[in-house]
């Protein structure tokens, strides 16, 4: 087992909230889909249990103003409670404006619910990107201490290829911010994401814990995700195209199974605790 805590973190966000169904269920009909948030996220608090595990919890606003005992079973199990913003909005649909609103107002939520400070934030969709990056500033200004939003890959929704790939301070005009970016490999001079959701969905598990390693041996620490939905084989079906449908069911089954095999492999913590870790360098 390597000597360097990794980073787990959970987006607690419904089924139907994702940027593959944001084209046919807006915020506006979400209450219409039956809820399963919160028996999902129950389950992943138990499988961390059962290692001993702490995690960090994205949570939604809009699920968080829903399921307030949820939330405070999250921070009171050990766990850190961060923000994925309120609305899950794609950020290219947002102004600077209208996203500071969206943060601030999911986090003085998620502090209230919890009475502890909401330190990270994850952007829905990781869409912090190159032409989003006056995001970073916005959540500067509102105090947030790191980010784990920039995935270091190409991808048609989200991604900067060029940014670093391990945890790292970032400059801004606003000030400074650690920046957690999800977990990729470098192959042939391509960065392959690994981090997790889909992609632990539909690579097997050893196929991560290889990643994870690699990354850990240059003395730095892996940060993996997933959503409490990945779990959730029992989730109603969305006529979404074949391709999203494939993007959101493929391997449902076998996660928890998978998680459980990386739980077991090596060590994970918090994202602030590799924030703080960071900083600590910095300094």
């Amino acid at each position: 087992m390597t000597g360097v805590s990794n980073g787990l973190s959970i987006d607690v966000e419904e089924y139907f909230q994702v940027e593959a169904t944001a084209g046919i269920i807006p915020p506006s009909a979400w209450q219409r889909w039956p809820s399963r948030v919160e028996a999902a996220t129950y389950r992943l608090l138990d499988l961390l249990a059962e290692r001993d595990c702490r995690a960090t919890f994205f949570a939604l606003g809009w699920v968080a103003q829903r399921h307030r005992a949820l939330i405070r079973a999250i921070a009171e199990a050990g766990c850190e409670v961060a923000c994925h913003g309120y609305a899950h909005q794609h950020l290219r649909r947002l102004t600077p404006e209208r996203f500071r609103a969206d943060v601030h107002r999911a986090r003085l939520l998620l502090e209230d619910i919890t009475g502890r400070p909401v330190m990270g934030y994850r952007a829905p969709t990781f869409s912090i990107c190159g032409d989003t990056l006056w995001a970073l500033d916005v959540l500067v200004a509102e105090g947030f201490q790191y980010d784990s939003s920039i995935f270091p890959v190409r991808h048609d929704r989200y991604g900067l290829p060029t940014a670093p790939r391990w945890p790292h301070v970032i400059r801004r005009p606003a000030g400074r911010i650690v920046e957690l970016p999800p977990l990729t490999a470098r192959i042939g001079g391509v960065n392959l994401p690994m981090a997790g959701g889909g992609y632990l969905r539909l690579l097997p598990a050893s196929a991560i814990l290889w990643a994870v390693r690699r990354m850990n041996r240059q003395g730095r620490a892996a940060v993996v995700y997933l959503h409490p939905w990945e779990i959730d084989r029992g989730q109603p079906r969305i006529p979404v195209s074949p391709l999203n449908r494939w993007r959101h069911r493929v391997g449902l089954g076998r996660t928890a199974a998978k998680l459980r095999h990386l739980l077991s492999a090596t060590r994970f913590a918090p994202l602030d605790t590799l924030a703080r870790h960071v900083l600590a360098a910095e300094e």
